[in-house]
């Protein structure tokens, strides 16, 4: 019995490891591109004002540089598959301190993010059979 096996499109992946930015704040930003076509996508963060914009959008002209470098793949025809915003370490690994009442010093946290952006082609729609 042979059975026609659909190939997966290739995925296509850039990161910002390290990115002095909270994950929390950049989740928001990936929640609003995740699922466009990548070209969409670019637009949105060109003209959003949040700070994640300006990360999202250097990760995703990455991703698209990635995917070019494939002569099968047709730009135009790129997907945010996957686009994530994962907590990384602190700064310099350990809480910072600043003055509290009476003497007290009151501990926060710089914290870091890894933000992973993959693209993948639209599959071509298969021919449909009309009578």
């Amino acid at each position: 019995m042979a059975t026609k096996q659909e190939v997966a499109a290739p995925e296509f992946v850039a990161k910002h490891r390290f990115a002095r930015l909270t994950a929390r704040k950049a989740r928001l930003i990936a929640d609003m591109i995740r699922g466009r076509t990548a070209n969409e996508a670019l637009d949105l963060l060109e003209f959003s004002p949040k700070r994640a914009a300006v990360f999202y959008l250097r990760v995703l002209r990455s991703a698209v540089a990635n995917a070019g470098q494939n002569e099968e793949v047709n730009l135009n025809r790129l997907f945010i598959s996957d686009c994530r915003a994962d907590d990384g370490p602190m700064l310099n690994n350990r809480l910072r301190f600043r003055p509290g009442p009476q003497g007290r010093a009151m501990p926060y946290a710089k914290k870091l993010s890894h933000l992973t952006v993959k693209v993948r082609e639209i599959p071509a729609e298969t021919g449909s059979k009309e009578a």
